[in-house]
């Protein structure tokens, strides 16, 4: 399956020591906190064991706290716990594109505001298969999906992604590319007007969407929908409870652009930590965006959870951005950055994260 990060890529566009569980480490707030690395990972299962080992002792080195494994791999998790790092199980949540789900229960799937479902007619690229958050059936599925990852035992925590509505304005670097303009909201894009989402919100608000003139111009309709990911994300939150294991997720990089193009009204979610994915590149901004971002996202948040800045790191001309980077996020207020990159990260990525510890 491939992923957010590969359809970026593809379109153009070039992770303790204490001894607390994971819960207690990310609720940390005291002043003696470090500035905590993370990392995104695809674990490769080819590896050998002691090809894992050297590459997870080069992290750890560097002062990398935990990964976050897109992919299930039994020696990668161990070998990452043995080493005194957390592996965080990284899921895929409303993207759900597995071919029995597809098969046997389209019905589960978001509907277009021209009314073209994820489950036949995919907006963008073929994987963007998105549930509908108001089918009464998903949010059990889910937390069923969250419940097999939670359960195993060298499984530190789970870090949801895509926990959102498909794009309905796609970061502006990939408009050409999908020969777009998306200046508007179009009808193809925005998500979701199926008869459960339409259901559900007449019985809570009393108005019948496909009465309203120009619905995608609606609040009440855009603060539902907001508020239908927000309860798939806190029961899944809740659930995490009964394993006593942290909920993170990766998000938009601002509450504000997330909420406006996906959706995700993150600062109201019940996690232990938040990792806006500030990808300044697919913006067309300055690294000095990345500091407004982490700061317009603390603000938000007003010290409920710790923020680790997501950085991408195709999108960085030098070691000497990203060292500014880190630095500005750290000014800013982020508790730690997470990276992630197209390719391994190198010992010179590893060496700067070594001296900014």
């Amino acid at each position: 399956m491939n992923n957010r990060r590969s359809f970026l890529k593809a379109a153009g566009m070039g992770l303790a020591t204490l001894q607390l569980n994971p819960a207690q480490l990310l609720a940390q707030t005291s002043p003696s906190f470090t500035f905590d690395y993370w990392l995104w990972i695809r674990p490769n299962i080819k590896e050998s064991e002691a090809q894992i080992k050297k590459k997870l002792q080069s992290y750890k080195e560097a002062g990398v706290r935990g990964l976050f494994f897109e992919n299930y791999s039994k020696k990668h998790f161990q070998l990452t716990k043995e080493l005194g790092m957390e592996a965080h199980r990284w899921m895929w949540t409303m993207n759900r594109g597995e071919k029995e789900l597809l098969e046997n229960h389209p019905e589960y799937y978001a509907v277009s505001r021209s009314g073209k479902s994820c489950a036949t007619n995919p907006p963008y690229v073929g994987y963007y298969r998105f549930l509908c958050p108001s089918h009464p059936d998903v949010p059990k599925y889910l937390e069923e999906k969250a419940r097999e990852q939670l359960a195993m035992d060298d499984v530190d925590g789970l870090h949801l992604d895509y926990i959102r509505y498909p794009d309905v304005i796609l970061p502006v670097s990939l408009w050409e590319n999908y020969n777009l303009d998306q200046s508007t909201e179009l009808a193809d894009y925005d998500f979701c007007y199926s008869k459960y989402s339409k259901e559900a919100f007449l019985k809570e608000t009393g108005i019948d969407i496909d009465k309203v003139q120009r619905p995608e111009q609606s609040l009440s309709w855009r603060a539902f929908r907001y508020g239908q990911i927000t309860k798939v994300v806190n029961r899944i939150c809740e659930v995490a409870k009964e394993y006593q294991k942290p909920v993170t997720a990766a998000v938009f990089p601002t509450p504000d652009l997330a909420r406006r193009i996906v959706r995700q009204d993150w600062p109201m979610w019940n996690l232990s930590a938040v990792f806006p994915m500030i990808y300044h590149g697919f913006y067309k901004e300055p690294i000095h965006w990345i500091g407004t971002a982490v700061e317009e996202g603390v603000n938000s948040l007003k010290g409920k959870y710790p923020l680790y800045a997501g950085l991408y790191l195709p999108d960085f001309k030098n070691l000497n951005e990203l060292e500014q980077t880190i630095r500005l996020a750290k000014t800013k207020g982020a508790a730690g950055v997470s990276l992630f990159g197209e390719s391994e990260f190198d010992a010179p990525t590893i060496q700067l994260l070594q001296k900014l510890r």
